[in-house]
């Protein structure tokens, strides 16, 4: 298999789960917290890109090595908001989801790379 996918053993056969989907899951756990403006843009993405190899999710990194998934999130805090309930919010979000939908517990670290304030609407 590709070394793009995760396989998962038991009794029955092999599951394979496209890192992609990982991707998936976590941005779509993210987007449910509230305090949380988006996702920011990893560093050295670009970077990636040009070596072949896609970014699904700007602010979302998998890596898979051995029987471990470490999913790492870049998101940005609404201001007024407390940054530690809302980081810790979304690893609750992540891990919950990942581990729901392919049985494996991940490892989720929270960066906060920035406060997103509210634009101030002219009257």
């Amino acid at each position: 298999m590709p070394e793009n996918y995760i396989t998962k053993q038991n009794e029955t056969g092999n599951v394979h789960i496209a890192e992609d989907v990982l991707y998936v899951m976590a941005s779509a756990s993210v987007a449910e917290v509230d305090g949380v403006a988006g996702l920011s843009n990893t560093f050295g993405s670009d970077l990636v890109e040009l070596l072949g190899r896609k970014s699904l999710s700007r602010g979302i990194k998998v890596t898979v090595e051995e029987d471990t998934i470490t999913i790492d999130a870049l998101i940005t805090v609404r201001y007024g908001y407390v940054v530690t309930d809302v980081a810790k919010k979304v690893q609750e979000e992540i891990a919950s989801s990942v581990e729901s939908m392919t049985g494996m517990k991940p490892v989720v670290n929270v960066h906060v790379t920035g406060i997103a304030f509210d634009k101030a609407s002219n009257n």
